[in-house]
Protein backbone atom coordinates (compact mmCIF):
# COMPACT_ATOMS: atom_id res chain seq x y z
CA UNK A 1 0.00 0.00 0.00
CA UNK A 2 1.18 3.37 -0.86
CA UNK A 3 0.67 6.11 1.69
CA UNK A 4 -0.32 9.60 0.68
CA UNK A 5 2.79 10.76 2.41
CA UNK A 6 4.93 8.82 -0.05
CA UNK A 7 3.37 10.54 -3.06
CA UNK A 8 5.25 13.70 -4.08
CA UNK A 9 3.06 16.75 -3.67
CA UNK A 10 3.04 19.71 -6.12
CA UNK A 11 3.57 22.69 -3.87
CA UNK A 12 4.28 25.25 -6.60
CA UNK A 13 0.96 27.02 -6.19
CA UNK A 14 1.19 27.00 -2.42
CA UNK A 15 4.62 28.56 -2.40
CA UNK A 16 3.95 31.07 -5.22
CA UNK A 17 4.38 34.69 -4.15
CA UNK A 18 1.82 37.40 -5.06
CA UNK A 19 4.23 38.91 -7.59
CA UNK A 20 4.68 35.50 -9.24
CA UNK A 21 0.94 35.01 -9.35
CA UNK A 22 0.60 38.35 -11.15
CA UNK A 23 3.06 37.33 -13.87
CA UNK A 24 1.55 33.86 -14.13
CA UNK A 25 -1.85 35.31 -15.07
CA UNK A 26 -2.50 36.26 -18.71
CA UNK A 27 -1.59 39.91 -19.38
CA UNK A 28 -4.58 42.15 -19.66
CA UNK A 29 -4.67 44.37 -22.74
CA UNK A 30 -5.33 47.95 -21.68
CA UNK A 31 -6.67 50.64 -23.96
CA UNK A 32 -4.05 53.27 -24.75
CA UNK A 33 -6.35 56.22 -24.20
CA UNK A 34 -3.48 58.70 -23.77
CA UNK A 35 -1.86 57.54 -27.01
CA UNK A 36 -5.08 57.97 -28.96
CA UNK A 37 -5.59 61.39 -27.35
CA UNK A 38 -2.13 62.60 -28.39
CA UNK A 39 -2.59 61.26 -31.92
CA UNK A 40 -5.98 62.88 -32.38
CA UNK A 41 -4.86 66.18 -30.83
CA UNK A 42 -1.66 66.34 -32.90
CA UNK A 43 -3.31 65.62 -36.23
CA UNK A 44 -6.33 67.71 -35.25
CA UNK A 45 -4.14 70.74 -34.54
CA UNK A 46 -2.46 70.46 -37.94
CA UNK A 47 -5.75 70.06 -39.82
CA UNK A 48 -7.47 72.81 -37.81
CA UNK A 49 -4.70 75.30 -38.55
CA UNK A 50 -4.54 74.39 -42.22
CA UNK A 51 -8.31 74.65 -42.68
CA UNK A 52 -8.36 78.00 -40.85
CA UNK A 53 -5.76 79.42 -43.24
CA UNK A 54 -7.11 77.94 -46.46
CA UNK A 55 -10.72 78.74 -45.54
CA UNK A 56 -9.75 82.37 -45.07
CA UNK A 57 -8.16 82.43 -48.51
CA UNK A 58 -11.29 80.94 -50.04
CA UNK A 59 -13.47 83.55 -48.39
CA UNK A 60 -15.37 81.23 -46.03
CA UNK A 61 -14.71 83.55 -43.05
CA UNK A 62 -12.93 86.76 -42.09
CA UNK A 63 -9.15 86.73 -41.75
CA UNK A 64 -9.45 87.53 -38.04
CA UNK A 65 -11.42 84.30 -37.52
CA UNK A 66 -8.81 82.41 -39.51
CA UNK A 67 -5.99 83.78 -37.39
CA UNK A 68 -7.85 82.79 -34.23
CA UNK A 69 -8.23 79.28 -35.59
CA UNK A 70 -4.50 79.08 -36.31
CA UNK A 71 -3.71 80.29 -32.79
CA UNK A 72 -6.08 77.92 -30.99
CA UNK A 73 -4.77 75.05 -33.11
CA UNK A 74 -1.29 76.11 -31.98
CA UNK A 75 -2.39 75.76 -28.35
CA UNK A 76 -3.91 72.36 -29.11
CA UNK A 77 -0.62 71.25 -30.65
CA UNK A 78 1.28 72.35 -27.56
CA UNK A 79 -1.20 70.39 -25.45
CA UNK A 80 -0.61 67.26 -27.53
CA UNK A 81 3.14 67.57 -27.06
CA UNK A 82 2.87 68.10 -23.31
CA UNK A 83 0.49 65.16 -22.84
CA UNK A 84 2.78 62.95 -24.88
CA UNK A 85 5.81 63.93 -22.84
CA UNK A 86 3.93 63.39 -19.58
CA UNK A 87 2.78 59.97 -20.74
CA UNK A 88 6.34 59.03 -21.70
CA UNK A 89 7.58 60.10 -18.25
CA UNK A 90 4.77 58.25 -16.47
CA UNK A 91 5.46 55.00 -18.29
CA UNK A 92 9.24 55.19 -18.20
CA UNK A 93 9.46 52.27 -15.72
CA UNK A 94 6.39 50.35 -16.82
CA UNK A 95 6.94 46.62 -17.31
CA UNK A 96 4.39 46.37 -20.13
CA UNK A 97 3.98 49.89 -21.64
CA UNK A 98 1.37 50.45 -24.37
CA UNK A 99 2.51 50.90 -27.98
CA UNK A 100 4.36 54.17 -28.44
CA UNK A 101 3.91 54.62 -32.20
CA UNK A 102 0.63 56.53 -32.13
CA UNK A 103 1.87 58.78 -29.34
CA UNK A 104 5.07 59.69 -31.16
CA UNK A 105 3.25 60.23 -34.47
CA UNK A 106 0.84 62.62 -32.78
CA UNK A 107 3.68 64.49 -31.09
CA UNK A 108 5.67 64.72 -34.32
CA UNK A 109 2.74 66.15 -36.31
CA UNK A 110 2.00 68.61 -33.50
CA UNK A 111 5.66 69.63 -33.32
CA UNK A 112 5.78 70.34 -37.06
CA UNK A 113 2.72 72.58 -36.84
CA UNK A 114 3.79 74.29 -33.60
CA UNK A 115 7.25 74.95 -35.03
CA UNK A 116 5.77 76.44 -38.21
CA UNK A 117 3.44 78.79 -36.35
CA UNK A 118 6.16 79.53 -33.80
CA UNK A 119 8.36 81.10 -36.47
CA UNK A 120 5.65 83.69 -37.14
CA UNK A 121 5.19 84.37 -33.43
CA UNK A 122 8.93 84.98 -33.07
CA UNK A 123 8.79 87.32 -36.05
CA UNK A 124 5.92 89.24 -34.46
CA UNK A 125 8.10 89.86 -31.40
CA UNK A 126 11.22 90.89 -33.30
CA UNK A 127 9.94 93.19 -36.07
CA UNK A 128 8.11 96.52 -35.89
CA UNK A 129 4.33 96.26 -35.66
CA UNK A 130 3.80 98.11 -38.93
CA UNK A 131 2.46 97.07 -42.33
CA UNK A 132 3.85 99.84 -44.57
CA UNK A 133 7.49 99.70 -45.67
CA UNK A 134 9.21 102.24 -47.91
CA UNK A 135 12.72 103.09 -49.03
CA UNK A 136 11.89 106.80 -48.78
CA UNK A 137 10.36 107.84 -45.47
CA UNK A 138 10.23 111.58 -46.19
CA UNK A 139 8.49 111.15 -49.54
CA UNK A 140 7.10 107.60 -49.87
CA UNK A 141 6.12 106.52 -53.39
CA UNK A 142 2.40 107.16 -53.85
CA UNK A 143 -0.18 104.73 -55.19
CA UNK A 144 -2.12 106.22 -58.08
CA UNK A 145 -3.80 103.18 -59.64
CA UNK A 146 -4.08 100.96 -56.58
CA UNK A 147 -5.75 102.45 -53.51
CA UNK A 148 -3.89 102.82 -50.24
CA UNK A 149 -5.89 101.43 -47.33
CA UNK A 150 -7.89 104.08 -45.50
CA UNK A 151 -6.64 103.05 -42.05
CA UNK A 152 -2.98 102.96 -43.06
CA UNK A 153 -1.88 105.34 -40.30
CA UNK A 154 -4.30 104.09 -37.64
CA UNK A 155 -2.79 102.26 -34.67
CA UNK A 156 0.79 103.16 -35.49
CA UNK A 157 2.87 101.95 -32.51
CA UNK A 158 4.40 104.46 -30.15
CA UNK A 159 1.32 106.49 -29.21
CA UNK A 160 1.94 105.76 -25.51
CA UNK A 161 5.72 106.12 -25.73
CA UNK A 162 6.95 109.20 -23.87
CA UNK A 163 9.72 109.69 -26.42
CA UNK A 164 7.24 109.73 -29.31
CA UNK A 165 4.48 111.68 -27.61
CA UNK A 166 3.47 114.72 -29.63
CA UNK A 167 4.47 113.21 -32.97
CA UNK A 168 1.93 112.69 -35.72
CA UNK A 169 1.13 109.11 -36.82
CA UNK A 170 3.20 109.74 -39.97
CA UNK A 171 6.16 110.85 -37.89
CA UNK A 172 5.82 107.92 -35.47
CA UNK A 173 5.70 105.54 -38.42
CA UNK A 174 8.93 107.04 -39.72
CA UNK A 175 10.70 106.68 -36.36
CA UNK A 176 9.56 103.07 -35.84
CA UNK A 177 10.38 102.19 -39.45
CA UNK A 178 13.87 103.68 -39.27
CA UNK A 179 14.62 101.83 -36.05
CA UNK A 180 13.45 98.46 -37.36
CA UNK A 181 14.46 98.69 -41.04
CA UNK A 182 17.38 101.07 -41.25
CA UNK A 183 18.87 99.06 -44.13
CA UNK A 184 15.95 99.71 -46.46
CA UNK A 185 16.87 102.78 -48.51
CA UNK A 186 16.71 104.17 -52.02
CA UNK A 187 19.07 102.49 -54.49
CA UNK A 188 20.94 103.69 -57.56
CA UNK A 189 20.98 101.80 -60.84
CA UNK A 190 23.20 102.77 -63.76
CA UNK A 191 20.39 102.39 -66.28
CA UNK A 192 17.76 104.66 -67.78
CA UNK A 193 14.39 104.99 -66.08
CA UNK A 194 12.44 103.19 -68.81
CA UNK A 195 14.89 100.28 -68.79
CA UNK A 196 14.60 99.91 -65.03
CA UNK A 197 10.80 99.80 -65.14
CA UNK A 198 10.88 97.26 -67.98
CA UNK A 199 13.20 95.04 -65.97
CA UNK A 200 11.05 95.48 -62.85
CA UNK A 201 7.96 94.41 -64.80
CA UNK A 202 9.69 91.21 -65.91
CA UNK A 203 10.71 90.45 -62.33
CA UNK A 204 7.19 91.11 -61.06
CA UNK A 205 5.71 88.74 -63.64
CA UNK A 206 8.27 86.09 -62.71
CA UNK A 207 7.02 86.37 -59.11
CA UNK A 208 3.41 85.97 -60.30
CA UNK A 209 2.46 89.43 -59.13
CA UNK A 210 -0.69 91.00 -60.55
CA UNK A 211 0.52 94.11 -62.34
CA UNK A 212 -1.95 96.96 -62.04
CA UNK A 213 0.00 99.38 -64.22
CA UNK A 214 3.47 99.77 -65.70
CA UNK A 215 4.50 103.12 -67.14
CA UNK A 216 8.17 103.17 -68.21
CA UNK A 217 7.88 106.76 -69.42
CA UNK A 218 6.68 107.92 -66.00
CA UNK A 219 8.94 105.58 -64.07
CA UNK A 220 6.11 103.92 -62.16
CA UNK A 221 4.94 100.37 -61.61
CA UNK A 222 2.18 99.15 -59.31
CA UNK A 223 1.42 95.51 -58.55
CA UNK A 224 -0.11 93.16 -56.00
CA UNK A 225 1.30 89.97 -54.49
CA UNK A 226 -1.06 87.38 -52.98
CA UNK A 227 0.06 84.97 -50.25
CA UNK A 228 -0.42 81.22 -50.60
CA UNK A 229 -2.70 80.10 -47.77
CA UNK A 230 -4.52 83.13 -46.37
CA UNK A 231 -4.55 84.84 -49.78
CA UNK A 232 -3.41 88.08 -48.13
CA UNK A 233 -2.81 90.84 -50.67
CA UNK A 234 0.10 93.26 -50.41
CA UNK A 235 0.34 96.21 -52.80
CA UNK A 236 3.64 97.40 -54.24
CA UNK A 237 4.61 100.62 -55.97
CA UNK A 238 7.96 101.23 -57.65
CA UNK A 239 9.11 104.77 -58.40
CA UNK A 240 12.12 105.37 -60.64
CA UNK A 241 13.55 108.86 -61.26
CA UNK A 242 16.67 110.14 -63.01
CA UNK A 243 19.55 110.83 -60.64
CA UNK A 244 20.58 114.42 -59.93
CA UNK A 245 23.70 113.98 -62.03
CA UNK A 246 21.74 112.52 -64.93
CA UNK A 247 23.73 109.28 -64.73
CA UNK A 248 21.54 106.31 -63.94
CA UNK A 249 18.33 106.21 -61.91
CA UNK A 250 17.20 106.39 -58.30
CA UNK A 251 14.78 103.61 -57.37
CA UNK A 252 12.30 103.77 -54.50
CA UNK A 253 9.91 100.99 -53.54
CA UNK A 254 6.98 100.77 -51.17
CA UNK A 255 5.06 97.68 -50.04
CA UNK A 256 1.83 97.86 -48.01
CA UNK A 257 -0.38 95.09 -46.59
CA UNK A 258 -4.09 95.57 -47.16
CA UNK A 259 -5.10 94.09 -43.79
CA UNK A 260 -3.57 93.61 -40.37
CA UNK A 261 -1.61 95.77 -37.96
CA UNK A 262 1.71 93.96 -38.38
CA UNK A 263 3.02 92.32 -41.55
CA UNK A 264 5.45 90.07 -39.60
CA UNK A 265 8.29 91.55 -41.64
CA UNK A 266 6.95 90.34 -44.99
CA UNK A 267 6.93 93.75 -46.69
CA UNK A 268 10.52 94.46 -45.70
CA UNK A 269 11.55 91.01 -46.93
CA UNK A 270 9.77 91.66 -50.24
CA UNK A 271 11.46 95.04 -50.75
CA UNK A 272 14.92 93.66 -49.96
CA UNK A 273 14.51 90.67 -52.26
CA UNK A 274 13.05 92.59 -55.18
CA UNK A 275 15.61 95.38 -55.10
CA UNK A 276 18.45 92.87 -54.78
CA UNK A 277 17.27 91.10 -57.93
CA UNK A 278 16.61 94.38 -59.72
CA UNK A 279 20.03 95.85 -59.05
CA UNK A 280 22.15 92.73 -58.80
CA UNK A 281 23.93 94.27 -55.84
CA UNK A 282 22.04 96.83 -53.77
CA UNK A 283 23.83 100.16 -53.52
CA UNK A 284 22.39 102.88 -51.34
CA UNK A 285 21.71 106.15 -53.09
CA UNK A 286 23.51 109.21 -51.72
Amino acid sequence: MVNDQDVPQDTSEATMSPAQEQFAQPARIKKDYAGYLVLIAGIGAFVWGLVSAVGTGWGFWEYTSGLKGVFFAFLLGIGAILIGLFQAWRLRRSVAPPPRARRWVGMLVALIYVGWVGTFLVKALTVPAIHDVSTDLADPPAFKTLQLRADNLDNVPGADDLKLRGLTPQQRWGVVHQKGYSDIRSVRINEAVAMVIAKAERLAKARNWDIAISLPAEGRLEATETSAFFQFKDDVVLRVRPSDTGEGSIVDMRSVSRVGLSDLGMNAKRVRSFLADLTGTVTAAP
